[in-house]
């Protein structure tokens, strides 16, 4: 499906609500987040997942985004059978802080805004003013 100009796709519909919510409060416990930003850094995070399972590209979470991946994979079973029914295999998750720059950081912004996600650029580090903790290590503030 492609997403038109006047709709716009959310990653906490990829799953199903009691699922979000219940990794969202997990997210909040575990990485010490009220729920609000909890549930932005899971949106966020399965937004980027269906960009990566889609394209078979892999991409880079921000610093602040990666704990959602971190989170879904840590529901082991329900992170398996999502990746294998909606992509057929695992994402793999392999680390590399290196490619967490403002560049890198802007094109993902850019690949979810095409496929047609809200992108919150605050979580990403694209915001016009770099504030932690969304900076992602590219500016004075990280």
């Amino acid at each position: 499906m492609t997403a038109t100009a006047l709709e716009v796709r959310h990653g906490r519909d990829l799953v199903p609500p009691p699922l979000f919510q219940r990794l969202a409060a997990f997210c909040a416990d575990e990485y010490r987040m009220d729920l609000p930003m909890a549930e932005r850094v899971m949106d966020q995070g399965l937004a980027l997942l269906d960009l990566m399972g889609t394209t078979g590209e892999p991409l880079s979470p921000s610093k602040t985004v990666d704990p959602a991946w971190h989170t879904f994979m840590l529901h082991s079973q329900e992170y398996t059978d999502w990746c294998r029914t909606r992509y057929g295999r695992y994402i793999h998750h392999a680390p590399n802080s290196r490619y967490r720059d403002g560049l890198v950081m802007r094109q993902v912004v850019d690949r979810l805004r095409a496929a047609g996600y809200f992108a919150d650029d605050a979580l990403w580090g694209t915001a016009a003013d770099c504030n932690e903790p969304a900076c992602c290590g590219d500016g004075p503030c990280c």
